[in-house]
């Protein structure tokens, strides 16, 4: 397998919130950490830097990071395990999970470094003070997946993109979106059959399969899990979830309602404010691709599973391995990281998988769903990544529902049309790209710009 390949599987992850790149990430580079180190070692310091620091207590990224060194992972994690979302947290002391106990300290530096704004840097010591391992660098760089030195180095000379992949052969490799629809059209595929050959020359059947059946059985119990749960977000704002009260409201207004149109458009908005205040509240959600946008590809599939006819289980699958295949284009020749190119690279990339993959299910062409996710990509352009607070909430979580509409009209929109455009979605992602290199950096997942500044509030609030 070409290392350039990014798999569905492990573009659809399922974690914690609230963020995929200041969360998931780090907690994976802090297990990665100890498993080369073959246990856990008595004191351990950690450095954050870059958007990891300027906005990691928000995102809850030394929390992550202590679970992390101790044996908890984005699948066990819960918002009850100690020290609990929204607590300060001490910058040494001790962390106790299902690995042991290890002495910590954790330092916040804001400056970042050449190789990636999220950067994570792991000294260790043995019982008796000798130095174990110096300055073990990781970073994480959108979507949950991290890269040690070696990986960034090659990252940066394209010769690889995302995680360690084994070498395996699959039999559609492709790095872009014309290469994806000749494809399509030599062998008379569709997006989703392209994607299904690849992963099950990956994985096999059974394990694509089943994951993509979790995946989807994880989005709508987070969906289910939002529209009940009442109370205030964690970390300061006193932000109230809104979708118990819309929930109520609309049952009310709706009870076997067939509504179409603009109503079925306020169950969208339900359902991705519903699944960003569970992320929020670093519940359990979908990595999709990141969690700053986690809600909009669930909104869109409820959408197409409550006002479509005929949305199987299998119809999902064909909506995921559709999106994961936009996806992986985008991760490969541009990025999902809002530290890197801003909200484009997340909540953009969100609309473009939603919209290709109900383009998909709608029976749109190969070209017809590359057009879809062209024009959702596009009319996200130059969107900055400016968290109140440091916090994955304001303007985070309406921004999904925004997302999730803008996906639907895309998808629609391409449907109408014959697959023909002048922009082509690798012609949007190369823009995306440039845009996110020549964006300022304190509209990248800073906090030092935009909404966060205009409001006058402090970064790295916390909630005693």
């Amino acid at each position: 397998m070409s290392q350039n390949t990014v798999s569905v599987v492990d573009l659809f992850s399922i974690g914690i919130g609230p963020s995929s790149s200041h969360t998931v990430g780090p907690m994976r580079a802090a297990m990665a950490f100890v498993d080369n180190l073959g246990e856990l070692p008595p004191r351990v310091a950690v450095e954050l830097r870059g958007s990891l620091a300027a906005t990691g207590v928000g995102h809850g990224t030394d929390r992550a990071v202590l679970l992390g060194l101790v044996g908890y992972t984005p699948t066990t994690t819960t918002p009850d395990i100690d020290p609990v979302p929204g607590v300060a947290i001490p910058e040494s002391g001790t962390i106790s999970g299902p690995a042991g106990s290890v002495d910590y300290e954790v330092t916040f530096n804001p400056k970042p470094v050449a190789q990636h704004p999220n950067c994570l840097i792991f000294d260790a010591w043995d019982a008796e003070g000798n130095r174990i391992t110096t300055r073990k660098e990781y970073y994480s760089v959108g979507g949950g997946f991290i890269l040690d030195r070696a990986g960034m180095e090659a990252h940066r000379n394209r010769a690889g993109v995302s995680i360690e992949q084994p070498d395996d052969t699959i039999p559609f490799e492709f790095h872009s979106g014309e290469e994806l629809l000749n494809l399509c059209r030599d062998n008379g595929l569709s997006i989703a059959e392209v994607m299904r050959a690849n992963e099950e020359a990956l994985h096999g059947w059974y394990t694509v399969s089943a994951h993509l059946d979790a995946v989807w059985n994880v989005m709508q119990e987070c969906v289910a899990n939002g529209l009940k749960a009442e109370g205030v977000l964690p970390g300061g704002l006193n932000v109230t979830r809104r979708a118990p009260r819309l929930y109520r409201l609309f049952t009310a207004e709706y009870e076997e309602s067939t509504a179409r149109g603009l109503d079925a458009m306020e169950w969208v908005n339900l359902f991705a404010l519903a699944v960003n205040e569970e992320n929020a509240a670093h519940g359990q959600v979908v990595t999709a691709p990141t969690n700053g946008a986690a809600g909009i590809i669930p909104a869109v599939m409820h959408y197409c599973r409550d006002f479509m006819e005929d949305f199987t289980d299998e119809r999902a699958r064909e909506f995921l391995l559709t999106a994961g295949a936009i996806g992986a284009i985008i991760k490969t020749n541009a990025s999902i990281s809002g530290a890197e190119v801003g909200c484009q690279g997340e909540v953009g990339s969100a609309s473009a998988m939603a919209a290709a993959g109900m383009c998909a299910i709608l029976g749109g062409t190969a070209e017809q769903v590359e057009n879809a996710a062209e024009i959702a990509l596009e009319h996200n352009l130059g969107l900055t990544c400016d968290p109140v607070g440091g916090l994955v909430q304001v303007p985070c979580i309406e921004r999904n529902a925004i997302g999730g509409v803008k996906a639907i009209n895309a998808a629609r929109l391409a449907k109408l049309g014959d697959g023909t455009n002048i922009v082509t979605l690798d012609d949007v992602v190369e823009t995306m790209a440039a845009t996110g290199r020549d964006m300022m950096t304190k509209y990248k997942e800073t906090s030092m710009g935009g909404l966060a500044v205009q409001l006058g509030l402090p970064v790295n609030i916390t909630e005693c």
